[in-house]
C-alpha cells in the first residue's frame, strides 16, 4: 500500500512520541549493526522506533510508519550494500525527508560498509534494475533518485574500518549530548507551504561554512515568521554545539526586562543553572560575549522590534564562536538594516493553492474543501491574501459550520477584520510615530493604489512629510511599491480604516476619515460634520486594478 504524501497528511497532533526514527535494510543489518545500535540507544533511555519492533500486529504498516516518522525529533538512516534493493526502504527515505522539509525534522545518515559517494551515484546497477522494472513510473524513480543524493549530502556518521562498537557508541553519544539536548520546537499544527521557505533559508544559512552568520526574516504580521523560524530551528539545532530560541522578544521585553531575555540566553547556550542572575543588562553583555566566545551556537531571536534588544542580545558576530548563526525575525526591516544584518529574507503570502489547502485543513480537517463549499472556500482564500494567520483564525472559526454561516461570516469579515486578525495587524501600527500612523491611514482610506507621486504631493499638502513616512511603511511592510504605485494588503487596509471607525463607531461625522458613499452622503445630509473630519475620499477613477503579487 503507497505511503499518502506527507504534504495532504497531516496528524491531528504532532506530538514527538519517539526521540529516534531507524531506516534500515532488515536483512543487511536488523541482527547485526543496525540490531546493536538499536539496544544501545534504548540502554541510553532514548526513545527509538524500529519497525519490527514497534508496530503492533494488524496494523496497516504504511500508515504506521508515516506515523511514526512524523512523531519523531530524528530519522537515522542506516546505509548498507543493500538497502536501494528495497523498494520499500526507498519510500520510506522520500517520506522521510519530506518530513525534513515539511516539519523541520532533523535527518542523519549513517553509512555502513558503504561510500557516501555510493549513495550519491543511487546505487548504480540498482536503480538501474529498478528502472526496468518500474519503467511506466519513472516519477517514482526519480523520486528515490533525488533522495539517495540529498541524504548522501547530509552531515552523518561513516564506519570506515573502525571499531564497531565504539563507533554505536560515538552515535548514542552525539545523540544524546548533543542533538536531544535541544528542545523540539512545535512549528504549527498543517506546516503547508513551509518546503520553500525552509529551503530559501537553509541557502542564506549555509550551515556547514565556517563564518558566523546573522540572517534576518522580515515581513507583516501573521505571514508567518515565526513558523518558518522554528521549522528551520528544528532542522539545524543538533549542528550546533548549543542552541537557544528566545520567543517573543518585544513582548518579553515589554513584561519583563533584557536581562531577564540575557539570562535565558546563558541558561539554554551554557546548561547553567537557572536562577543565573546578571544584574543588569551591561554585565549580560558582558557574559554573553566572554562565554559564548568560542562555541558554535544558534541562536534565534523571534519578534524583535527594537534596536537595543539586538545590542543586548547579539550585538555582533564576534560574540559567538566559529560557524555560529543568528536568527533574527521581525517586522521592522529598517531595525535589522541598521544592525548590519546583511543577508535578509522577505516572508511573501501563500500561493492560491497552499493558501486554499490551509483553509482546508483548519476549516474541514482535510487538505480540499468539502462538496458544496469550492466557492465559499475561494471566497475566504481571495480574502486573506495568502496572509496564513488569517486562513488560520478564519478556518477555525468556520469549521462545521453550515454553508448559510459561512455566507453571513464572509459577509461580517468584508466589513470588519476578525478580532484576532486585527490585534496582531494592528501591533505594527501601535509601534509607529504619530506622523507615520496619519500617513498610513490616509492610504488606508485614500490611496491605496495610486501613483507613490501623487500620493507624495497630497500627503505634503498636508503639511506632512512623507518621504520618510512612507520609507519606514515599507520597511515595516505595511506597504509596497510596485510598478510606482503604493500598495497596500487588503487585511491591512481593512484594519486601518477599522482604527478610523472605531473613533465614532455610530457617528461618521465624528471620524477623521471618510471613504465610503455612505457615510459622506449620511453627514452632508444630516450636517452632522465635525472639526474631527481631516478628509474626505474622492474616487478618482470608477475602476483602479489592484496589485498584489508582491504580498
Amino acid at each position: 500500500m503507497a505511503i499518502p504524501n506527507v504534504s495532504s497528511s497531516f496528524s491531528s497532533s504532532h506530538q514527538r512520541n519517539h526521540d529516534v526514527f531507524l531506516s534500515f535494510r532488515g536483512e543487511d543489518t536488523r541482527k547485526t549493526f543496525t540490531g546493536h545500535l538499536y539496544n544501545a540507544l534504548i540502554m541510553k533511555g532514548i526513545k527509538t522506533f524500529r519497525d519490527d519492533v514497534d508496530l503492533r500486529k494488524g496494523d496497516k504498516i504504511s500508515l504506521a510508519l508515516l506515523e511514526a516518522i512524523k512523531q519523531s525529533k530524528i530519522s537515522i538512516i542506516v546505509f548498507s550494500k543493500n538497502y536501494a534493493t528495497s523498494t520499500w526502504c526507498l519510500h520510506e527515505l522520500v517520506k522521510i525527508l519530506e518530513c525534513q522539509k515539511s516539519f523541520g525534522q532533523m535527518v542523519r545518515p549513517i553509512f555502513y560498509d558503504v561510500d557516501p559517494s555510493d549513495v550519491r551515484k543511487q546505487f548504480g546497477e540498482v536503480m538501474d534494475m529498478h528502472e526496468k522494472k518500474f519503467k511506466d513510473d519513472m516519477q517514482k524513480i526519480l523520486r528515490w533518485k533525488v533522495a539517495l543524493q540529498e541524504a548522501a549530502n547530509l552531515s552523518g556518521w561513516h564506519l570506515s574500518n573502525g571499531h564497531e562498537s565504539d563507533f554505536i557508541q560515538s552515535i548514542v553519544e552525539e545523540i544524546s549530548s548533543r542533538i536531544l539536548k535541544c528542545t523540539f520546537l512545535d512549528v504549527a499544527k498543517y506546516p503547508v507551504g513551509l518546503h520553500s521557505h525552509i529551503h530559501a533559508m537553509s541557502e542564506l544559512l549555509s550551515v556547514g561554512n565556517d563564518d558566523v552568520r546573522m540572517v534576518g526574516i522580515h515581513g507583516i504580521g501573521g505571514i508567518g515568521k515565526t513558523t518558518i523560524a522554528k521549522a528551520v530551528y528544528n532542522l539545524f539545532a543538533g549542528q550546533f554545539q548549543s542552541c537557544s530560541f528566545l520567543a517573543n522578544v518585544q513582548e518579553t521585553t515589554n513584561r519583563c526586562s533584557l536581562v531577564q531575555l540575557q539570562e535565558t540566553l546563558l541558561s539554554e547556550t551554557l546548561g547553567m543553572n537557572t536562577n543565573l542572575k546578571l544584574g543588569n543588562a551591561s554585565r549580560g553583555i558582558n557574559v554573553i560575549k566572554d562565554r559564548l566566545c568560542h562555541k558554535k551556537v544558534l541562536l534565534v531571536l523571534d519578534d524583535v522590534n527594537e534596536l537595543g534588544q539586538l545590542e543586548k542580545l547579539a550585538g555582533d558576530k564576534n560574540w559567538f564562536g566559529s560557524g555560529s548563526r543568528i536568527i533574527i525575525t521581525s517586522r521592522d526591516q529598517h531595525v535589522l538594516d541598521t544592525h548590519g544584518v546583511e543577508t535578509k529574507y522577505q516572508v511573501g503570502g501563500l500561493s492560491h493553492v497552499d493558501a486554499l489547502q490551509l483553509l482546508s485543513w483548519n476549516a474541514f480537517k482535510t487538505s480540499y474543501p468539502e462538496k458544496g463549499y469550492e466557492e465559499l472556500t475561494n471566497s475566504v482564500v481571495q480574502y486573506a491574501k495568502g496572509l496564513p494567520l488569517a486562513l488560520v483564525v478564519l478556518g477555525s472559526h468556520l469549521y462545521g459550520r453550515s454553508k448559510l454561516e459561512w455566507k453571513s461570516a464572509i459577509r461580517e469579515i468584508q466589513r470588519s477584520l476578525h478580532k484576532e486578525i486585527y490585534e496582531i495587524l494592528k501591533i505594527s501600527f501601535d509601534a509607529l510615530e504619530d506622523n507615520e500612523k496619519a500617513i498610513f491611514l490616509d492610504i488606508a482610506c485614500f490611496f491605496n493604489g495610486e501613483d507613490k507621486d501623487y500620493v507624495t504631493t497630497n500627503l505634503e499638502a498636508s503639511d506632512f512629510d512623507p518621504v520618510i513616512g512612507v520609507q519606514v511603511l515599507i520597511e515595516r511592510s505595511l506597504v509596497i511599491v510596485y510598478e510606482k504605485k503604493l500598495l497596500m494588503h487588503d487585511l491591512i487596509q481593512l484594519m486601518g480604516r477599522n482604527i478610523v471607525h472605531q473613533e465614532s463607531p455610530n457617528e461618521p461625522g465624528k471620524r477623521s476619515r471618510l471613504w465610503s458613499h455612505e457615510d459622506i452622503l449620511h453627514v452632508l445630509v444630516e450636517n452632522t460634520g465635525t472639526n474631527a473630519i481631516q478628509g474626505i475620499y474622492k474616487a478618482r477613477f470608477a475602476q483602479r486594478k489592484r496589485y498584489f503579487a508582491e504580498f
